[in-house]
């Protein structure tokens, strides 16, 4: 695939952004290079609008050093990264912020305020990660959940995680998102308890239990991926070959699935973490500007839909629209 095509998947999803007014994110603890930049840049891109949290001298002095422009920005000062993450949590609280941005501190930290039960900004659902994929050998993307919030998942809890993606994944302009829900093997046995726990997943989904979507499952990987192989093993799912989702076993087999995409296809992975209040854009140390960017703006899509805005959005089908490094 030529370069020039790799990364139109994401041009495309940030693009479906210029529609949108940008996003008033509070962003926690911006205090090193990568965190600070991708926030500044996906503010001057109008994805979002940042109030920067922590400690303001450090960001100041962090933004002199490195030429970065702070000018027109709301700092709001904090002492530590344990007090960072209480404030900007608050302003979500507050109604001041409508996305919460991670930065330099600890992920664990920051989830900490997230779900406390008496300050905390969590809803009736499972918190769950979502990986929106940039595979450059998949036609579409690809989401992936949960491969960084939830280790061992009980059945009830894989049906808040496969509900929080169908949600992001509408919010996307994927009317109906095709789900599969993957194992080692497409049928089912009791020596495999992720075949059983698949199956229980479409049965809710009959009984309408699991909404806005198709699911189909238990599928391995490459018959959710490929219809030539769907039909080598003669499955016939209108899941089978296209699939939008994947759901993933536990956090172990989804961490794999995303590293491996990205270091052996070369694929970018946005994250976001659903069942907030708010949509959490949770980056990686490794993501590079464009992902960081990307994961703005799966943020600021999805609380425009959770806002019920939908005039002027293009869809998100990855198809050739041009990226907007700056919209002034």
């Amino acid at each position: 695939m030529a370069e020039s095509r790799k990364h139109e998947k994401y041009d495309a999803l940030i693009y479906s952004c210029c529609a949108l007014a940008p996003v008033r994110t509070a962003v926690a603890h911006p205090c090193d290079e990568p965190s600070l930049a991708s926030a500044l840049g996906a503010a001057r891109a109008k994805i979002i609008k940042p109030i920067l949290v922590g400690p303001e001298a450090k960001i100041r002095a962090l933004a002199a050093s490195r030429s970065l422009d702070l000018a027109g920005l709301q700092l709001v000062d904090t002492s530590n990264s344990h007090s960072t993450a209480e404030k900007a949590v608050e302003l979500v609280r507050a109604g001041e912020a409508d996305a919460l941005m991670k930065g330099s501190l600890h992920t664990d930290e920051l989830m900490a305020e997230v779900v406390r039960k008496d300050t905390g900004i969590r809803n009736e659902r499972r918190i769950s990660h979502v990986f929106v994929m940039d595979v450059p050998t998949y036609p579409k993307p690809l989401f992936i959940t949960d491969a960084a919030a939830n280790i061992s998942p009980t059945l009830e809890d894989k049906a808040d995680i496969v509900r929080n993606a169908i949600d992001l994944a509408r919010s996307l302009r994927i009317s109906v998102p095709k789900v599969a829900i993957l194992s080692a093997v497409e049928t089912i046995t009791s020596k495999i308890p992720s075949t059983i726990g698949a199956a229980s997943l479409c049965k809710m989904a009959d009984r309408e239990q699991i909404t806005g979507a198709l699911l189909d499952g238990p599928l391995a990987l490459d018959n959710a991926i490929s219809r030539e192989a769907a039909d080598i093993k003669h499955i016939r799912s209108p899941v089978a070959g296209e699939a939008d989702i994947l759901l993933v076993p536990d956090l172990e087999a989804g961490n794999m699935l995303a590293k491996e995409l990205s270091f052996l296809a070369k694929a970018d992975g946005a994250g976001i973490v659903l069942g907030a209040h708010v949509p959490i854009i949770l980056t990686s140390r490794a993501d590079n500007l464009r992902t960081r960017m990307a994961s703005c703006a799966v943020a600021a899509l999805y609380a425009d839909a959770r806002r019920g805005a939908t005039a002027g959005i293009r869809k998100f089908a990855g198809g050739g629209a041009p990226s907007p490094v700056s919209r002034s």
